[in-house]
């Protein structure tokens, strides 16, 4: 087992910013911090294939390019430069080439396969397959890749489409009907194709009305590995198997796993099944029960490829992982495990026994990759610096790129410490204390509870959350727990909030609240909450028991679970946990409790979301707005036009930032500093 990284309450990151820089940080650092990700050794491991994404506010879109770093950093090359951006960059088994994907110079705005030539050149567009690629892995002699490919949308109109005609009514006939950033489900499926290179023809390998995803070729290129649900009734269930097929056309697919739960879910946003070198086994995450949803903790897991019963290789962790991936020899399976508030590097050996910790500390680890040789590399982030790609030298980390460093020699973060609280039931609640950069020990600070979406997710330590920074840099302090119902601490401490929102996680986030008034941090007359997705649902929850709160914004939340049910993507999940509302219409009335008890809000609250949200639609937000409209609160509604559930214009983060700082300035008075009470 890995061993937890414990910090006491007062001890700054060791990591911490420098003291003194040019200027504290403001809005327009959400458009300026560049997201290093997506880390790809060639084969040989002499150089690493990256992604860059940047906000283009001239265009108003996020921007990402394709980067090539040699292994000891001194050379960093842009590949590419379009306006439409490039991702999943993959090398061919030789080195010389690199795939990725790409919407450019399409008109339907869907990615297709390209070609990139690292001697030079520029990129060569391979397919033009009306549904779009969405994914792509290198046979092992390099003649072919597999793909997954999207139907066509039939009722796909160009913008330049000036005919009168209606369109066709959509006609739905799934269980699971709509989902967020994609829309309706009508009979549109993704598939595996196969690409021939030398012939640049791409012929489909798998029909009917299943999905396919998570390509993977075996050692000898004879057979790809993937993920589906291939049952009736699959809208149903979540309960994905891993299949090996034949890398011929018309082969009939061979179902691996049996396991009554999700085995390696596309959704995870884990790497494909990965194969041990001389293609005995295949490794791949195991979920938990299908009655669990998403609260089930994943396992690494391990299957003959010609058959047989799969073995757990972590049985006794308690914890998520995921991409795990062979070592070159096939003696272990090396992870990324999650914890309390990071996530490290592990391996356990495939002949059974105790994971074993490679990379520890006090970060957030992510895109695992592994070259032949041995060499690996992961893109490693921390509170005191965002993403970058490192390579991993026995338990140590260098650095590779430094995306970054331009920027954070400009300005002077807060300091970040972590916390550990006792909840109402003496529950140890652990999270993270933001400071101004000019913190004035002996000061009581207005103070903003953030709150994460999830449920089941957490806050790190990591730089994902600049808002804190931002807000920081206002002169508040933020607090960021994560309450039950959060990752990291294994599924009991998950699922203690089972159809309960609202009850043990706002009792967790609020007795760090208590910590810090009773610690003279926080003024207790200033108060601010805020969170986005389950964030705004626990929001909305905690000002409707709690009045004590001066301002809160809810973001893309939910109050009224009645008026989730069949609205949104979730309806799987909704029958797991509460079941039907017919026949148990006192659970969704339960959690239910801010909307229907709307009138004990006094808090001023700023509501926002997208009116393209299919995941927590608009529709609830605007729900919560009337009913505090109703009853004469303070409050304003925030529509985002053409948003999904997280913001994709950076115009629209700018702007939701910024209506932040008005509402919690207005309502907090953050210019008045008290001292200690």
């Amino acid at each position: 087992m890995l061993t937890k990284l414990f910090l006491s309450a007062g001890t700054a990151l060791a990591l911490a910013a420098p003291l003194r820089a040019q200027r504290l940080v403001d809005p327009g650092d959400l458009a300026r911090v560049r997201d290093v990700s997506d880390p790809q050794l060639s084969p040989d491991g002499a150089w690493l294939a990256y992604t860059v994404s940047v906000a283009d506010t001239g265009k108003d879109q996020d921007d990402t390019d394709l980067w090539l770093a040699s292994w000891d950093g001194a050379q960093q090359i842009r590949l590419t430069r379009s306006s439409s951006g490039e991702h999943a960059p993959r090398w061919s088994p030789d080195g010389r080439w690199i795939a990725f994907l790409s919407d450019r110079d399409d008109p339907r705005e869907v990615d297709q396969l390209w070609l990139l030539d690292r001697a030079g050149g520029e990129p060569e567009r391979l397919t033009d397959l009306p549904g779009g690629v969405s994914d792509l892995a290198w046979s092992p002699d390099g003649r072919r890749l597999a793909l997954v490919v999207s139907d066509s949308d039939p009722d796909f109109r160009a913008k330049d489409d000036t005919s009168e005609k209606a369109p066709a009514p959509i006609v739905i006939d799934r269980f699971q009907f709509k989902e967020d950033e994609v829309g309706w489900l009508h009979g549109l499926h993704d598939h595996l194709y196969l690409y021939d290179v030398a012939g640049r023809k791409a012929t489909q390998l798998l029909t009917g009305d299943s999905d396919e995803a998570l390509p993977s070729w075996s050692p000898d290129g004879r057979s790809i590995a993937f993920v589906s649900r291939r049952r009736p009734d699959y809208d149903r269930t979540d309960n994905y198997d891993l299949y090996v097929v034949a890398a011929t056309p018309g082969a009939e697919p061979r179902q691996l796993t049996t396991f009554p739960g999700p085995d390696l879910a596309p959704d995870w946003g884990s790497r494909a099944p990965a194969w041990s070198p001389d293609g005995s086994l295949i490794a791949y995450v195991e979920g938990g029960a299908l009655s669990r949803i998403y609260y089930a903790v994943q396992k690494v897991a391990v299957v003959p490829a010609a058959g047989g019963p799969a073995r757990v290789l972590t049985p006794a962790l308690d914890r998520n992982v995921i991409t795990p991936t062979f070592s070159p020899d096939g003696r272990s399976v090396l992870f990324l495990q999650e914890d309390d508030r990071v996530y490290h590097l592990a391996r356990v050996p495939v002949a059974g026994g105790a994971v074993e910790p490679v990379v520890g500390g006090p970060r957030a680890l992510t895109d695992l990759s592994l070259a032949r040789g041995g060499r690996m590399a992961v893109a490693s982030s921390d509170p005191a610096a965002p993403a970058e790609i490192y390579a991993v030298e026995g338990h140590d980390l260098r650095p590779i790129t430094r995306q970054n460093a331009a920027w954070l020699k400009e300005v002077r973060l807060g300091a970040v410490e972590p916390i550990s609280v006792r909840s109402k039931d003496a529950t140890e609640i652990h999270g993270f204390v933001v400071k101004p950069p000019d913190w004035q020990p002996g000061r009581r600070y207005p103070t903003i509870l953030r709150i994460h979406g999830g449920p089941v997710w957490q806050f790190y330590y990591d730089f994902a959350n600049l808002d804190w920074q931002v807000l920081a840099a206002q002169g508040y302090v933020v607090l960021g727990v994560n309450p039950r119902g959060s990752s990291g601490r294994g599924e009991r401490f998950a699922t203690a909030i089972w159809a309960k929102w609202g009850q043990k996680d706002a009792e967790d986030v609020l007795a760090a609240v208590d910590w810090a008034v009773a610690q003279g941090i926080a003024d207790p007359d200033r108060l601010g909450v805020g969170g986005w997705s389950y964030g705004g649902i626990l929001t909305d929850e905690v000002i409707a028991r709690d009045r004590r709160f001066k301002a809160a914004t809810s973001g893309a939340g939910i109050a009224n679970a009645l008026t989730g049910y069949g609205t949104d993507q979730y309806v799987k999940e909704y029958e797991a946990e509460l079941g039907t509302p017919w026949k148990n219409l006192k659970a969704y009335l339960e959690v239910s409790y801010p909307f229907l008890h709307a009138d004990r809000i006094t808090t001023p609250t700023l509501f926002l979301g997208g009116d393209a949200d299919w995941n927590v639609p608009l529709i609830n937000s605007q729900q919560m707005y009337q009913a505090l409209k109703s009853l004469g609160r303070e409050t304003q509604l925030i529509v985002y036009p053409g948003e999904p559930h997280g913001l994709t214009k950076p115009s629209h983060r700018l702007d939701r930032m910024q209506r932040y700082i008005a509402w919690y300035g207005k309502y907090l008075g953050k210019d008045r500093i008290t001292t200690t009470r």
